[in-house]
C-alpha cells in the first residue's frame, strides 16, 4: 500500500529525513514557501495540508541547494532518494515501489504481485484476484476504526470477508476484542472451528427446564438468512450456513408442545 521506506541521500553513511521517511532532501510546501522533511511533517506542524504534487522544488540535505525536484542533487551529486516518483514527489529507498495510474498515487511493490480492482479503486494482492467481494470506491472510505483515511495512508489494508477495508493495525487491534466487522457485523475471519467448537458446548450445557422448549427467531449476520431455532445462552446456529454470528430477530416463544 501507500507504506514508506527510506532513501540513501546526503553525506555518505549518514541518514538524513524525519520519522516518516529517510531522505536526502527537504520539500518546499508550495502552500507557504517552507521547508519540511515530508508532507507528514508539514502537515502536523501547520493548519493545511500540502499537496504533494504540487512540489515543484527541493533543498538537499547536504549542501543546502534550493534547486527543482529531482532525484539527485545538482550541487553535490548527493542521491536523494533510490526511488523517485515526479508525480508524487516520493523519495524513498527502493522497495519496488510503484505509481499506480489508476490509484493516483505510489504503492509499495512489487507491481506485479498486485493488481487494480476498478470497482473497489484499489491496488489488491494477486491472491485477491476473483476472490474478494467488490464495494465501490471501497478504498475512498475511511477505517471505521479509527476513522482516518485508508487510500493514502501510510498503513497498508485488510480487505475483510464482506469487502470492508481496515487498517492492518486496526484489524489486529479489533481481533483482540472481536471478530465481527465493525460496519456489517459479518464475520471478519473463517470462524468454523469455533463454530464447531460451540456445537459441543451447547450440546453439553442443557439449559434449565422453563427454556428447553423455548424458541425464537433469528438472524444471521453471515448470510442474512432467518432461523426459527431453540433458544440457547451460548449462542443459537443459523440454520442456513451454521453460523453462530447471529441475533435475536423477535420475542421467545413456546414450542407448539408446550402451548
Amino acid at each position: 500500500m501507500a507504506t514508506a521506506g527510506g532513501s540513501e541521500g546526503g553525506e555518505p553513511g549518514r541518514e538524513q529525513g524525519c520519522e516518516h521517511y529517510r531522505r536526502g532532501c527537504r520539500l518546499r510546501a508550495p502552500c507557504c514557501r517552507k521547508l519540511y522533511p515530508c508532507r507528514l511533517c508539514h502537515d502536523a506542524a501547520e493548519e493545511h495540508q500540502l499537496d504533494r504534487f504540487q512540489v515543484s522544488e527541493v533543498q538537499c540535505s547536504s549542501c543546502r541547494l534550493l534547486q527543482k525536484a529531482q532525484q539527485r542533487c545538482e550541487g553535490c551529486g548527493s542521491l536523494f532518494g533510490e526511488y523517485y516518483c515526479d508525480i508524487c514527489h516520493l523519495f524513498d529507498r527502493d522497495k519496488k515501489q510503484y505509481h499506480c495510474q489508476e490509484c493516483g498515487i505510489c504503492r509499495i511493490g512489487p507491481k506485479e504481485d498486485f493488481f487494480h480492482c476498478s470497482k473497489c479503486n484499489l491496488c489488491l494482492s494477486l491472491s485477491l484476484q476473483g476472490k474478494h467481494k467488490c464495494i465501490e470506491n471501497v478504498s475512498r472510505q475511511d477505517c471505521p476504526i479509527c476513522l482516518e483515511d485508508i487510500h493514502t495512508s501510510r498503513v497498508g489494508a485488510h480487505v475483510l470477508p464482506c469487502g470492508h477495508l481496515l487498517h492492518r493495525t486496526c484489524y489486529d487491534e479489533m481481533l483482540k476484542e472481536g471478530y465481527r466487522c465493525p460496519l456489517c457485523m459479518h464475520s471478519a475471519l473463517d470462524m468454523t472451528r469455533y463454530w464447531r467448537q460451540l456445537d459441543n458446548e451447547v450440546a453439553q450445557t442443557p439449559m434449565p427446564t422453563e427454556y428447553q422448549n423455548m424458541m425464537v427467531e433469528i438472524l444471521c449476520n453471515d448470510c442474512n438468512a432467518r432461523s426459527t431455532v431453540q433458544f440457547h445462552l451460548l449462542g443459537m446456529k443459523c440454520q442456513s450456513c451454521e453460523s453462530y454470528n447471529t441475533a435475536q430477530d423477535g420475542r421467545c416463544r413456546l414450542s407448539l408442545e408446550e402451548q
